[in-house]
């Protein structure tokens, strides 16, 4: 079986955080790179936190406030509908045909 490798190039790397990775990698008697691929290796075996939707994460923000419980109105039966067979006709206005009454 096969092992791919890969090849990582890390631009714009401050001097003062590339000394101390030497230093670091010194310490451990081991190169620059394979520090920087212990490092890696370290910070990606660690497991992501599960990511929570903004409702759980705003009920975790109050909840040391306590629950709150609301008083529900009680509801009245809902309106009749309008029955439109009783109501008289609506007045009928002419409909014109097109090109009528032009000269």
């Amino acid at each position: 079986m096969e092992t791919h490798l890969g090849t990582l190039t890390i631009r714009n790397l401050e001097d003062s955080l590339k000394s101390r990775l030497r230093l670091r990698a010194a310490a451990r008697n081991r190169s620059m790179e394979e520090e920087a691929r212990q490092i890696l290796r370290a910070a990606l075996q660690e497991t992501a936190a599960p990511i929570e939707d903004l409702g759980s994460r705003i009920r975790f923000r109050f909840a040391a406030l306590g629950d709150v419980q609301l008083a529900l109105e009680p509801r009245e039966p809902p309106n009749e509908p309008p029955r439109f067979e009783d109501s008289p006709a609506a007045p009928r206005t002419k409909v014109r045909k097109p090109g009528a009454g032009r000269r």
